[in-house]
């Protein structure tokens, strides 16, 4: 881009000069017509100058206003898979499920606490009485799912829906397990690609936005939370846009 401004800089000055020197070696009768066509050449060039300024500027604004929006919305859905293998063991791959599960679904409160027993094997053994700490689970009750994450809320019951963007846009939600160590562990992740969000700004703007490598961006095509592929349920934006653990 910058290039692009110097070169469009000096291509003004250039036609500048040659306005300029038109007005001294060109015949009078063609003076109006050249100069004038010059002229216009240099207001086209100050256009696109302005432009290559002024829209990625815009463009950022629209951006970083859109992805705040959206990581909101990746943050309750993450609220709602950590619940849901809290209490089932896994995570869902399916929304209206996921919604059922907060409408329906309760944390068990318990307590742990130490305790002493009688070891009947010992005592046999040994002809006296002896003892053995366990840790006892107290279940002193259940609370809702819903009223913990969400409250009076009901924003849950659409969290599939991207709030900002392409009409219509929904977010990819994927569930399942990866094996590591010969254990299957839960996973998920929930994604929306950068073009739906972006869908109405400079196709040019939206190819780079989704090449950047950096740590004060969102690396990669898409703004996601979890992975499909790894143990994580953190998101890929930095943390700028906000908390992502």
């Amino acid at each position: 881009m910058l290039t692009f401004i110097l070169i469009t800089v000096a291509v003004i000055l250039l036609t500048i000069g040659l306005v300029k020197l038109i007005d001294k070696i060109i015949p009078s009768k063609l003076k109006p017509v050249l100069t004038i066509a010059l002229w216009i050449l240099i207001g086209y060039l100050g256009y696109l100058t302005y432009m290559s300024i002024y829209e990625p500027i815009q463009f950022n604004k629209v951006k970083n206003k859109r992805y705040v929006q959206v990581i909101e919305s990746l943050k309750d859905i993450r609220d709602a898979e950590l619940a849901h293998r809290q209490v089932t063991g896994k995570f869902e791959g399916d929304f209206n499920k996921l919604i059922k599960f907060i409408d329906t679904a309760k944390y068990t409160i318990t307590q742990r606490r130490d305790s002493t027993i009688l070891d009947e094997e010992k005592t046999k053994l040994y002809g006296v009485d002896s003892y053995k700490e366990i840790v006892v689970i107290d279940t002193l009750g259940f609370v809702s799912v819903k009223d913990s994450l969400f409250k009076s809320s009901n924003r849950y019951k659409t969290m599939m829906d991207v709030p900002v963007g392409k009409p219509g846009t929904k977010f990819n939600l994927q569930a399942g397990f990866i094996e590591q160590n010969k254990i299957n562990i839960p996973v998920f992740e929930a994604s929306v690609k950068k073009r739906d969000l972006l869908f109405d700004q400079s196709n040019d703007l939206i190819i780079q936005e989704n090449q950047v490598i950096s740590v004060d961006g969102v690396n990669g095509d898409a703004l996601k939370v979890g992975s499909m592929n790894e143990v994580k349920t953190t998101g890929n934006w930095p943390k700028t846009y906000g908390d992502n653990e």
